[in-house]
């Protein structure tokens, strides 16, 4: 058992400059495999070769047969290949030659049986490494498994913004938060919102698009106070506000969206379409131009109806148009 490579648990980040040799090889020889295998045990081996050939012509390799192999490795186990004859007879060597020679061999095991009382002492000592070495890998995974509440739901995202296209202008970047709905909380660690790395722009069959490759990881919980309660619970929201960035450092907002969470487990690859509020009038554009700056808006919840709106639908409230614009990929 020292021979098996043990996962250490004190390991320290690998910096990106110590990797030196590669990662991944494609087509590994028998030797590569052999020492990169997860139990590494020495083996010694041992040939008992016959000498098979004519009278008169012996000690040429071309009438050298394998009769039995014997490997012994660090653990003391002996293997034999082929087995002890037994009662399965003899074990024949043909040769192809003018007189068609057929050899017969056989393979006893000529030491001394052990005795009953050396083999259950052996037996026990088997035991007892095998006992500590299951004692060893239960230490490593630990017994403190994190068990979910009961009548709680526990969601995980493993999300990435991909790409972002169609946009006016370049040097793109969006920024992202989550809305948690009633009975949905997160751990105190999880950030709930992030802004990706600032993209510039290729051209893609006449569309400029900005590869983010932007990952993140959201976990939250959702526990239903009234147990008699069957409704469905509310989604969370993820909203996405796409920018660009000038030489000046200016931004723009370029367009806004939102994403309900799939409901369902798996990998999803999801296109949000967005849009951006609009003045009219060419003085507008000029200024977004020029200047920088745009018609914002102060909730970014009201890209869809938002959490809090608990007034009737009815009810008359001035808006500015609407301009659609590209879209992202999540």
């Amino acid at each position: 058992m020292a021979n098996v490579r043990r996962r250490r648990q004190d390991r320290k980040p690998i910096e990106a400059n110590s990797l030196k040799s590669k990662i991944i090889t494609w087509e590994p020889s028998e030797e590569f495999i052999k020492n990169n295998h997860v139990i590494n045990t020495p083996v010694q081996t041992m040939y008992i070769m016959g000498d098979l050939g004519p009278y008169g012509k012996l000690g040429q390799r071309e009438y050298e047969r394998v009769l039995c192999t014997i490997k012994v490795d660090g653990n003391g186990v002996i293997t034999v290949k082929p087995d002890f004859t037994g009662t399965k007879g003899a074990y024949w060597i043909e040769l192809d030659r003018q007189k068609r020679d057929l050899w017969k061999y056989t393979i006893e095991n000529a030491s001394i049986q052990v005795q009953q009382e050396e083999e259950e002492r052996e037996q026990r000592v088997f035991r007892d490494l095998y006992s500590r070495h299951k004692e060893y890998l239960s230490g490593l995974v630990g017994s403190e498994f994190e068990m979910t509440l009961p009548g709680t739901l526990r969601l995980f995202v493993n999300g990435e913004v991909v790409s972002a296209q169609g946009y006016e202008y370049d040097n793109l970047y969006v920024h992202f938060f989550l809305e948690l709905p009633d009975h949905w909380s997160s751990p105190a660690f999880q950030q709930l919102s992030g802004v990706t790395q600032t993209c510039a722009t290729k051209t893609e069959d006449w569309d400029n698009v900005a590869y983010f490759c932007y990952p993140f990881t959201l976990e939250m919980f959702f526990s239903q106070e009234n147990e008699s309660e069957d409704c469905l619970p509310q989604w969370p929201v993820l909203y996405f506000e796409v920018l660009s960035l000038d030489f000046w450092q200016r931004y723009r907002v370029e367009g806004y969206g939102s994403l309900v969470l799939p409901a369902s487990p798996g990998l999803h690859i999801l296109t949000i379409p967005t849009w951006r509020p609009v003045e009219l009038g060419t003085v507008a554009e000029l200024r977004r131009f020029f200047i920088g700056g745009s018609p914002e808006l102060e909730d970014m919840t009201y890209v869809r109806i938002p959490a809090t709106f608990k007034e009737h639908l009815d009810q008359d409230c001035p808006s500015s148009p609407q301009k659609p614009v590209g879209h992202s990929t999540l």
